[in-house]
């Protein structure tokens, strides 16, 4: 085991939706998820974020958990509605000044995120959300609000959450708000996120402040099924398309070239502006760090223009329920025989961590927070009242042990996130697919925490700074 630096940013995860409730409180306007959630048939049995776990009511319960684990530090995200209508909203500001605050009494570090997934509803409805540009200077309005408000606190920033997948489940799969399916629009609208990203950072190095800041992208490393030419032009393609389009556009200020030809020849591809790139590229110059969420890797094989297309999530938590997917004649994503996989059909695959951390520092040399891993699976209180989620446990273990080898090899990581700190709502699931290291429990009116057995694994690879990540801690 290569250790770790001693300042190593040990930590977990949560969003302000799936875990804030009180989605009304205190002048809060609507979020799209607020609506979107009660539209029939949007979510998993009707599920939505009214309530979630109550953090909003019950923040202060949630750090004397964080300080029993020993966190390092705790990823959230502001929630853009809850504090800004064109102005600060103070009852929001405060909650968030709270939070921070009590943080930093307890030890902890404040990893905070601008933008997961909870868009004022009221920018949807005036002119498109994320398909307008204008969009761009209502969000650094608000992150300069924020800044202003948390600067001398927070010196962690992450300014957008998954871009690549929020777009793609919103203007693709239609299966987020605003429920659409338009490549086009889905191209446009990951630009409007990359200039927000950019114009975000170069606001945040204009003011003045200390601390470091740059987004976090949902990484997907990938294998060709064979060392066939098709197979191997196939993941090329995945990569041109998928994680270099997400990834060169923020931290590069480029597209790939095969990709943008490849969108040019269908006709979806938005207007190239000059002054946008030299936007991006000038962010790119000044980003402290690349986020990556990693939670699988995939297999890529050669795909017919005849083929197989997009197809639906396995959303039924039944294993093997997942079919395969891809786009005609440029690549497809198959099931890889040499690895498991879990109920929800997302690949178990460490060693593709490490495989993808050192691709990104060869690709990118900047330092790395891993913002999210994790596993979701369907946890259940035993005959004692524990929760022995030893499969987590081995399933993070393996993960840290491929970060530490990722260390070894040259990669600059200084921060591991495990998703998520408690069980919350997941944006297709429900609550019936849990990650938390804390089980709440849902059926309970009082929603009471209780600490699994890989929050007592967790506290022990913190305390030892990942030394010691032996899984065999079963039971609390």
């Amino acid at each position: 085991m290569k250790t770790f630096k001693k300042e190593f940013l040990w930590g977990a995860a949560s969003a302000a939706y799936q875990i804030e409730g009180a989605f009304d409180a205190d002048g809060k306007q609507p979020s799209i998820w607020d609506v979107w959630s009660h539209i029939e048939g949007k979510t998993f049995k009707g599920t939505n974020g009214d309530v979630a776990t109550d953090h909003y009511h019950r923040w202060q319960e949630d750090i004397e958990w964080m300080k029993q684990l020993g966190m390092k530090a705790y990823r959230f995200s502001i929630s853009w509605p809850r504090v800004w209508n064109h102005s600060p909203i103070e009852t929001g500001m405060k909650f968030y000044d709270d939070l921070i605050d009590g943080l930093l009494e307890a030890g902890i570090e404040p990893v905070v995120t601008l933008y997961h997934w909870d868009l004022p509803q009221s920018l949807q409805a005036t002119y498109g959300g994320w398909e307008s540009r204008r969009i761009v200077d209502d969000f650094v309005a608000y992150a300069e609000a924020c800044f202003n408000r948390y600067g001398d606190r927070v010196k962690h920033w992450i300014v957008m959450n998954e871009p690549n997948i929020f777009t793609h489940l919103g203007y693709i799969q239609a299966l987020h708000p605003p429920g659409k399916s338009d490549e086009a629009a889905f191209l446009l609208t990951f630009h409007h996120t990359v200039l927000a990203h950019a114009k975000t950072v170069l606001k945040y190095k204009e003011m003045g402040f200390s601390g470091n800041i740059g987004s976090s992208i949902a990484f997907t490393p990938a294998y060709a099924k064979s060392d066939f030419v098709e197979d191997t032009e196939a993941l090329e393609n995945y990569y041109a398309t998928g994680p270099w389009w997400f990834m060169d556009s923020y931290f590069k200020g480029e597209y790939p070239k095969r990709a943008l030809e490849y969108y040019q020849n269908k006709g979806v591809l938005f207007d190239l502006i000059e002054s946008d790139f030299d936007l991006l590229k000038s962010a790119a110059k000044v980003v402290d760090f690349m986020g990556i969420n990693y939670y699988q890797t995939a297999m890529i094989a050669h795909n017919p223009v005849d083929g197989v297309g997009l197809s639906e999530m396995n959303t039924t938590g039944i294993k093997g329920t997942q079919s395969e997917s891809g786009v005609p004649g440029f690549y497809k994503l198959v099931k890889n025989p040499n690895i498991q996989y879990t109920d929800w059909d997302w690949a178990i695959d460490p060693e593709g961590l490490c495989y993808g951390l050192v691709e990104l520092t060869k690709r990118y040399a900047l330092p790395i927070i891993i913002s999210e891993n994790g596993l979701g699976a369907y946890d259940k209180v035993n005959e004692n009242g524990e929760i022995a989620d030893n499969y987590r446990i081995a399933y993070l273990s393996e993960h840290v042990r491929a970060c530490s080898k990722a260390v070894s090899e040259g990669v600059d990581l200084f921060g591991y996130m495990i998703w998520s700190f408690t069980d919350l709502l997941s944006w297709l699931n429900g609550y019936q697919k849990r990650y938390g290291l804390v089980y709440i429990d849902f059926e309970e009116e009082g929603l009471r925490r209780i600490p699994k057995a890989s929050f007592k694994w967790y506290k022990k690879v913190i305390e030892s700074n990942g030394e010691e990540v032996a899984y065999e801690y079963i039971g609390n």
